[in-house]
């Protein structure tokens, strides 16, 4: 199947990818528009089972319906995992707003398993992940199941197709992926009333930190997403697809060829709205550096070499409360 995408032609809905039977080439091809384009886009037939998607989101509804004192039994540690309570994130690092009000979200936190037997243990962002008082059958076994899915079609179907789109060998990215930092939020936005302050907001105008973002949302809607006249483009749920961002370092890898796009969501659904965001990104010692097909002669790199983990830690302590307590 070597058709074109359909590219945001009309600015009305982002464009869709879909993998099955698709050639590593097409899929190269069609990823390479979408991110130059607009930053965004929508996966379809990755090969992740919908069983386990339905057993992530329930998952993740019986974990926010537990007592609240039940979640903060396992609050967020200083390793960025656990539970994170509502009003507990404010946006200060949005380049699109000015943000004052705290997201109106809760989330479960999961990341990168780290033992204690791993050199990592103890560094910033490497050690445990904290576990509610669920039966494992109910919630850390599909969370797991939903998360190592997730990192095999990243690496096995995703990163050889970015690196080819951009003029790379396929393997190019591997090295920077062998001890990935990934993060698995389950993440639950309460109604908001329709008369709320204009901002107010379930999760503020931002971009993403790191590589890629792949986004499994329920039926409710509210995901926005910037385009390049500031105007706000819906991004609603399709069955059986991911919504599909490029995210502040792939963008900074790519020169800027690839947009890392502001978004944002209002929940005024009448509902609750649940979404499982997987966050891929390199390692934590990965030094991101502009790659050598995106730049050149008439085309400087424009951002100079930085380590990924310093990046991160930078922006998580300046957008969550409870990095802020600890340090002061």
């Amino acid at each position: 199947m070597d058709t074109p995408v359909d590219l945001y032609a009309t600015r009305e809905a982002l464009p869709v990818i879909r993998f099955a039977d698709a050639s590593e080439e097409t899929v190269a091809r069609q990823l390479d528009q979408a991110f130059s384009q607009i930053g965004f886009c929508y996966f379809a037939d990755i090969g992740v089972d919908e069983a386990l998607v339905e057993g992530v989101f329930a998952a993740s509804r019986r974990f926010h319906a537990l007592p609240r004192a039940a979640k903060d039994a396992i609050a967020m540690n200083s390793f960025h995992r656990g539970y994170m309570a509502p009003k507990t994130s404010l946006i200060e690092t949005s380049t699109v707003a000015q943000v004052t009000r705290p997201n109106d979200s809760e989330s479960f936190m999961l990341m990168h398993e780290v033992p204690p037997d791993d050199p990592r243990y103890g560094r910033p962002l490497d050690g445990p992940n904290l576990w509610p008082e669920l039966p494992t059958a109910e919630f850390r076994q599909p969370v797991e199941a939903y998360e190592q899915a997730m990192e095999a079609f990243c690496r096995r179907r995703l990163l050889p197709a970015m690196a080819l789109a951009l003029g790379l060998p396929r393997d190019w990215f591997a090295p920077h992926f062998r001890q990935p930092t990934t993060f698995l939020r389950l993440l639950h936005y309460p109604p908001q009333a329709r008369d709320a302050p204009e901002d107010a907001f379930g999760s503020a105008p931002h971009t993403d930190y790191g590589f890629i973002t792949i986004l499994c949302q329920d039926q409710r809607g509210g995901l926005e997403v910037r385009r390049r006249d500031g105007t706000w483009l819906s991004a609603p749920p399709l069955p059986g697809t991911w919504v599909v961002n490029v995210a502040d370092m792939l963008s900074r890898w790519t020169n800027g060829r690839w947009q890392s796009t502001p978004h944002r969501v209002k929940n005024l659904s009448g509902g609750d709205r649940y979404s499982c965001p997987y966050f891929f990104d390199m390692s934590m010692d990965s030094i991101v550096e502009v790659v050598p097909s995106c730049h050149g002669p008439g085309n400087p790199a424009r951002f100079p070499p930085v380590r990924y983990g310093d990046y991160l830690i930078e922006r998580l302590d300046r957008n969550y409360a409870y990095r802020k307590q600890a340090t002061s």
